[in-house]
C-alpha cells in the first residue's frame, strides 16, 4: 500500500510503498476515507518532537472496518470508524479512573516508541521496520490499530468530514467542556484561530460563555471565528494583544485558551485571567520549551494553570458524541476543512499549513 513516510528533520518525506501486517489479538485493520494534516505532525517534520523513525505519518483519521484481529468482539467489519490517537489500554489506574487521555500504556510505550501495545509493528518496508505515530498512522491507505482506538461512529455521517473529530475536535471542544468545564455565562479568550482554536471557540459556545473573544495574527482566522460563537476578535498583529484584551475585559477573562502553544501565547494566557481564572494549555510547544509566570500573583488572584492532553476525553464516550453533535446541527465541521488532497500530495498540504493558509486539508487515500 502507499503510505508517507518520515525519516528525519526538514528533508523531504516520502510517498512509498509499504507493507501492512496482519491485526493481532485486539487489533483491527481500517481502510482509511480521510485523514487530517495537524500541527503535531508538523512539529515532527520539523523535528521540534522527538518521534522514533522512520515512521508512518499521520494521527487523525476516519475510515471503515475491514478485519478483526483475534478477540475483537467490540467492533465488525463494516462499522465505520474515528481513529483515536489515544486508544486507552482499559487496565491502567488512569484507564480506570475513567481519566483515559491519561492512558499510562500509551505514553510510555505506545506514543514514545512507536508501536502498539505489544511493543512491535505491523509496518515495515522491505526489511525496514517503520514505526507507528501515535499508535495510528493514518498517512495511508489502510492501518492496523488497536480496536479501543478505532471508535464506531453512526453510518450516515460523512467520514470524509469527521475525520477531524479524532483530533482538531476532540482536542478543541474537550479542552473547554473536559478539562476546564466552562460554566454558563463565562468569560473567554482563545489565542490562536486555526483547527483546535476554532474548536475551542465553539466548545465555549456549547458551554454557554458570555463572552469568547478570538485572537489571532491574521484577520480572516478571528473573522471565521465569529461563525463559530466569538462575540470579540482581537487582531494580535496591532499591539500587544493582553492590553487589547483588557481593554474589552478591563478585569480579566474567567479562562484564557493557549490554542497555540508558544512561550509567548503561553505567557500572554497567564497574563490575561481574571480573580479566579484558568490558563488553558491547549497547543503543544516544542520539546523543551520554558515560558515564565509571577507565582505570588497566581496565588493571591486564585489562578490556576491547566494542562490539557487530548481535550481530556473518554474516546468511545465523547467521540461519537461530536458526531452526533455535528449531525445535528451544534458543531461546524465542514468551514474547518481547508481542501482534499490525495495522499500523494501530502508534502503540499504541509506546505499549506505552515504558511498559515489551511485550517485542515484531509488527504483521501
Amino acid at each position: 500500500m502507499k503510505a508517507i513516510v518520515f525519516r528525519e528533520p526538514e528533508t523531504p518525506i516520502e510517498v512509498a510503498e509499504v507493507a501492512l501486517a496482519a491485526p493481532k489479538a485486539g487489533e483491527v485493520r481500517v481502510k482509511i476515507a480521510a485523514a487530517g494534516v495537524c500541527h503535531s505532525d508538523l512539529h515532527v517534520k520539523r523535528g521540534e518532537w522527538d518521534a522514533p523513525a522512520p515512521l508512518v505519518m499521520g494521527h487523525e483519521g476516519s475510515g471503515v472496518v475491514v478485519e478483526l484481529g483475534e478477540g475483537v468482539t467490540s467492533l465488525a467489519v463494516g462499522d465505520h470508524v474515528v481513529l483515536s490517537w489515544v486508544p486507552p489500554c482499559g487496565e491502567c489506574r488512569y484507564c480506570r479512573s475513567g481519566h483515559e487521555a491519561r492512558c499510562q500504556k500509551v505514553a510510555t510505550v505506545v506514543a514514545p516508541k512507536g508501536v502498539l501495545f505489544d511493543g512491535t509493528s505491523r509496518l515495515s518496508s522491505g526489511d525496514e521496520e517503520l514505526h507507528h505515530y501515535l499508535g495510528v498512522s493514518s498517512f495511508a491507505e489502510e492501518v492496523v490499530v488497536p480496536a479501543s482506538g478505532a471508535v464506531k461512529v453512526r453510518d450516515d455521517a460523512p467520514l470524509d468530514v469527521i475525520a477531524v473529530v479524532g483530533c482538531a475536535v476532540a482536542t478543541g471542544v474537550g479542552a473547554v467542556l473536559n478539562t476546564a468545564a466552562v460554566e454558563p455565562g463565562s468569560t473567554v479568550v482563545v489565542i490562536g484561530c486555526g483547527g483546535v482554536g476554532l474548536n475551542v471557540v465553539q466548545g465555549a459556545k456549547l458551554a454557554g460563555a458570555e463572552r469568547i473573544v478570538a485572537i489571532d495574527v491574521l484577520p480572516e482566522k478571528t473573522q471565521l471565528a465569529l461563525q463559530f460563537g466569538a462575540t470579540d476578535r482581537i487582531d494580535a498583529s496591532k499591539g500587544d494583544a493582553v492590553e487589547q484584551l483588557f481593554e474589552l475585559i478591563p478585569d480579566g477573562v474567567d479562562y484564557a485558551f493557549d490554542a497555540i502553544g508558544r512561550t509567548v501565547t503561553t505567557e500572554q494566557a497567564i497574563r490575561m485571567l481574571g480573580l479566579g481564572g484558568a490558563a488553558v494549555i491547549v497547543g503543544l510547544p516544542p520539546t523543551g520549551a520554558k515560558a515564565s509566570f509571577e507565582p505570588l500573583v497566581l496565588a493571591e488572584a486564585d489562578q490556576r494553570i491547566l494542562g490539557s492532553n487530548y481535550g481530556s476525553v473518554r474516546p468511545s464516550i465523547d467521540i461519537p458524541a461530536l458526531v452526533d453533535r455535528y449531525m445535528d446541527g451544534q458543531l461546524k465541521l465542514d468551514p474547518l476543512i481547508s481542501a482534499r488532497r490525495p495522499l500523494v500530495e501530502a508534502a503540499a498540504a504541509f506546505d499549506d499549513l505552515e504558511s498559515g493558509e489551511a485550517l485542515r486539508t484531509l488527504l483521501i487515500p
